[in-house]
């Protein structure tokens, strides 16, 4: 028999990746699900009545909107554990840094760490499978280091996304390309719990090779999704417009978590 995890407040904090976009679920708060939401309902399943969970992650949020937001409310909250995923978004907004960004993460962690909490810090995907987004990955293979020297510093658990081979295939993500399916917010939610030791029943769900596309084929999927996904990106860049204007935190309040018992987990445990 295992020992239980000691946890019983866990808070996330951080943008669209937290908030579970790409993952809907219509009974879910917000409509979406998400990796954190399942790493929950597995700590939940464990601890029972005990386990509270809030989620204040909102999508297209910076890392400066993430720690000015997010932070504080978190904290007033008293978790005992805490993930937090955030650079993502200004990483691959052109000219920026990520020393830069990641410094001001470094202040974050010290913040978030002030209460003993176990926070979980992430990685970013290795994004060489990606047409999108292979330019930046060096970029991202720079913050990554700096997040690792902050995990250590901080004494943080890293959820290595980097190391993540199994979305590392396009088709673990949604088809805007930047955001994870449900199969994909399902290996990372393996990942997340691996990373805490927390046995579980979720399986691996490896894809299959992907099957051979024509020239013809891929170039129609590029121009779709630059109509439908990358233009508006663009015009709300130039706006001076986020994703997340007007949302508010799914979950901004520590209570219960139950599983969303009607959805059957890709590769969970029959």
């Amino acid at each position: 028999m295992t020992d239980p995890h000691p946890w019983r407040r866990y808070v996330a904090l951080g943008d669209s990746f937290t908030e579970g976009i790409g993952d809907p679920e219509p009974e879910s708060p917000g409509g979406y699900r998400g990796w954190a939401d399942r790493v929950a309902e597995v700590l939940a399943a464990e601890a029972g009545d005990d386990f509270a969970y809030a989620n204040l992650a909102i999508r297209g949020r910076l890392m400066q909107g993430i720690l000015n937001e997010q932070v504080e409310p978190a904290l007033a909250l008293q978790p005992d554990l805490i993930s937090i995923s955030a650079g993502g978004n200004d990483i691959i907004r052109p000219g920026t840094d990520p020393d830069d960004i990641a410094s001001r993460m470094d202040a974050g962690i010290a913040r978030l760490r002030s209460d003993n909490a176990t926070v979980v810090l992430f990685t970013g995907t290795d994004v060489a499978f990606s047409p999108v987004f292979r330019g930046i990955r060096g970029k991202v293979a720079i913050y990554n280091e700096n997040l690792r020297t902050i995990a250590t510093k901080y004494d943080c658990i890293v959820a290595d996304q980097w190391g993540l081979s199994s979305i590392q295939d396009a088709r673990m993500w949604s088809p805007d390309r930047l955001h994870l399916n449900p199969l994909g917010h399902h290996e990372v939610a393996r990942l997340v719990l691996d990373a805490l030791h927390v046995d579980n029943g979720l399986r691996p769900n490896l894809p299959e090779p992907l099957s051979a596309s024509t020239w013809r084929h891929a170039r129609s999927e590029d121009l779709v999704w630059a109509r439908t996904h990358f233009v508006p990106w663009v015009v709300r860049r130039i706006t001076r417009r986020s994703s997340g204007d007007g949302i508010q935190a799914k979950r901004p309040d520590a209570g219960p978590m139950h599983p969303t018992a009607h959805l059957p987990d890709p590769g969970a445990t029959a």
